[in-house]
């Protein structure tokens, strides 16, 4: 029967406490925002790995947790895994909030570009470049614009919508011990490449060098190309992915001290 490992056991334990009293103003206090929020805070780069927003959210991270993470544990030792599940976690955050940035400053620009000039023309143009999931919602109200152009309570109306928009996209944080659970699994794939794992759907077995190359290749897919209604955090899982691959190459170098 498979056994805790100490560092396993007490982030388990963490998570499930901080689960247990979860709601949206811990969840609004403690997980990471954008940088460009005004509710961002630099502790939250710590704090929203241990955050979920549901059941199956948590279920799912310290199910990875629990079956991958007593073998490295054991592998490492619990003071290099513990330095790993933070590094991957922190990285993970890192690149998050990169390219949330990124993301963000195209949009806000977009914001500004439509206070600047709120013309029916804009008002479609922003819509279909940045919020086209809301498109059915208000398709009643951009008929009516585009019919009363000159209209200042459709101006008004308009611009309400789009600083709505972008205070929702800006103040949405971000949850999970996603990017440090894809990083174990990354360091699993790495260090037992040939190791047969029975899915659960569909219950096959598969290599884990296949299921981390599988995972990695969905997450950088969906990453680029997901939709608007996506709202998980697939930078994150890469981000996770990707600093666990630089620790375990630089681990695997320093062979005097590894293992």
């Amino acid at each position: 029967m498979m056994s805790l490992s100490p560092v396993v056991r007490i982030i388990l334990i963490l998570n499930v406490l901080a689960f247990l009293v979860t709601s949206e103003a811990v969840i609004k206090q403690f997980g990471l925002h954008s940088v460009l929020s005004d509710d961002f805070r630099p502790i939250q780069l710590l704090t929203h790995m241990f955050l979920h927003g549901g059941l199956g959210h948590i279920f799912s991270n310290m199910l990875g947790l629990f079956f991958f993470g007593p073998m490295l544990e054991g592998v490492w030792g619990s003071r290099r895994f513990a330095f790993f599940y933070l590094f991957t976690g922190l990285g993970a955050a890192g690149l998050y909030l990169a390219v949330n940035y990124y993301e963000m400053s195209q949009l806000l620009e977009a914001v500004n570009a439509y206070r600047s000039a709120p013309t029916p023309e804009n008002f479609m143009m922003f819509i279909t470049d940045h919020a086209g999931s809301a498109y059915d919602r208000i398709e009643p109200f951009v008929t009516s614009f585009e019919a009363n152009a000159r209209n200042p309570q459709y101006i008004q109306e308009s611009l309400g919508f789009v600083n709505s928009y972008w205070l929702a996209q800006a103040n949405e944080p971000m949850v999970g011990a996603s990017g440090a659970v894809f990083g174990i699994i990354m360091a699993f794939g790495l260090l037992f490449p040939n190791t047969e794992l029975l899915l659960l759907f569909p219950p096959i077995p598969v290599k884990a060098k296949y299921l981390v190359l599988f995972y990695g290749a969905y997450e950088i897919y969906t990453g680029v190309y997901r939709a608007q209604s996506d709202n998980v955090a697939h930078f994150a899982h890469i981000g996770g992915m990707l600093f666990a691959f630089i620790l375990v190459k630089y681990w695997g170098s320093q062979r005097k001290k590894f293992y």
